[in-house]
């Protein structure tokens, strides 16, 4: 048996690793293995960030739970995260957000004002994406029972009317844009939690995204796929389009917005900044005639001015992502494995 800090391929006799809450291969596998079979099977379309409710169609829902480390970071905190990553997954099925629940798993020893700090950011990120959170729960843990506090959310949205957005309706010839810079998240959460002095130079770009989604309405059906590339960065957001759409997909690297000091921290720790997640940046796969129609939709407002053409779907190899390098060299870009930034969502 592998330890449990080796991120290697599930096996029935190991037990959970950091890996398998990564959003990369591991995780696609404890849902194939363990959870979808424990919930009645596998769905008949593709995993999706929002689920559309079956006899109410126009409604979507998600949920999801928050357990960065540390609470706080440069650019957000534990309560704005939560609001922004709920509302971002309706907006990645073309929906905007009509309510939110927050429940509150908080752990004995917790300062009263830095839990209402905490919450009083969700709700202040509630109020700028225009939301209310009209119901939740709380729960106290013993010492050592949780670290310090997690949070829960449901998001209810109402899609946007023309808008299908699907991880498995990318196609051949389309377009792929990116609202703006990528490892800004991943890497102001790892270097405040290690200490590695790059807190003065990068910021988490959390925020809300629904109002891209919204600009990007007058496209329609030409807006093909949309995703947030969170756990796993743009690589794991990448195959899992390429996977579902059965299409092949080829960005260029001197495309790629990484900003200077997020270079510079995924060079000190040997990563590579496609992996690292994001909070604030969508991915979106658009027919080559309104390619720049929707670019220029999302530069139109402040969170997708920086939003650039990285590459484009191709006809295959399926399920393949390819890098076309600085050097003229071209490189597979994989699904991550396990978990190389735990903790950052």
């Amino acid at each position: 048996m592998t330890t449990p800090n080796c991120p290697l391929p599930y096996r029935e006799d190991e037990v959970l690793l950091m890996g398998h809450g990564a959003g990369g291969r591991l995780t696609a596998e404890l849902l194939e293995t363990v959870i979808l079979p424990a919930l009645g099977g596998p769905p008949t379309g593709p995993l999706e960030d929002a689920a559309l409710l079956p006899d109410l169609p126009e409604l979507a829902v998600t949920t999801d739970s928050f357990v960065v480390s540390p609470l706080t970071f440069p650019g957000g905190d534990i309560g704005s995260l939560a609001v922004n990553g709920t509302v971002n997954d309706l907006a990645m099925r073309g929906a905007l957000p009509v309510a939110l629940t927050l429940s509150v798993i908080a752990e004995e020893g917790l300062p009263l004002a830095e839990l209402s700090s905490l919450l009083g950011s969700a709700g202040k990120a509630a109020r700028d994406a225009g939301v209310p959170v009209i119901t939740g729960d709380t729960k106290v843990v013993g010492r050592g029972a949780a670290d310090r506090l997690f949070l829960n959310t449901t998001g209810i949205g109402r899609r946007i009317h023309g808008l299908s957005p699907s991880a498995a309706r990318a196609r051949p010839g389309d377009v792929v844009l990116l609202s703006g810079p990528i490892g800004l998240h991943g890497t102001a959460v790892l270097s405040t939690r290690e200490g590695l002095g790059f807190e003065a130079d990068i910021a988490s770009d959390t925020r809300p995204l629904h109002r891209l989604a919204a600009a990007l309405a007058p496209y329609g059906s030409r807006i093909h796929t949309l995703r947030d590339p969170t756990r796993g960065g743009l690589a794991a957001a990448l195959n899992e389009i390429a996977r579902d759409s059965s299409i092949g997909v080829e960005i260029d690297e001197d495309a790629l917005p990484v900003p200077t000091a997020v270079a510079a921290a995924c060079d000190l720790l040997g990563l590579d900044p496609l992996i690292v997640a994001n909070e604030g940046c969508l991915v979106a796969f658009v027919s080559a005639e309104s390619a720049d129609g929707a670019l220029a939709a999302l530069r139109s407002l402040p969170e997708g001015s920086e939003a650039v053409r990285i590459g484009e779907a191709v006809d295959g190899p399926a399920g393949r992502v390819v890098l076309r390098t600085l050097v003229g060299a071209r490189r597979m870009v994989d699904m991550p494995l396990g978990e190389q930034l735990p903790r950052i969502c």
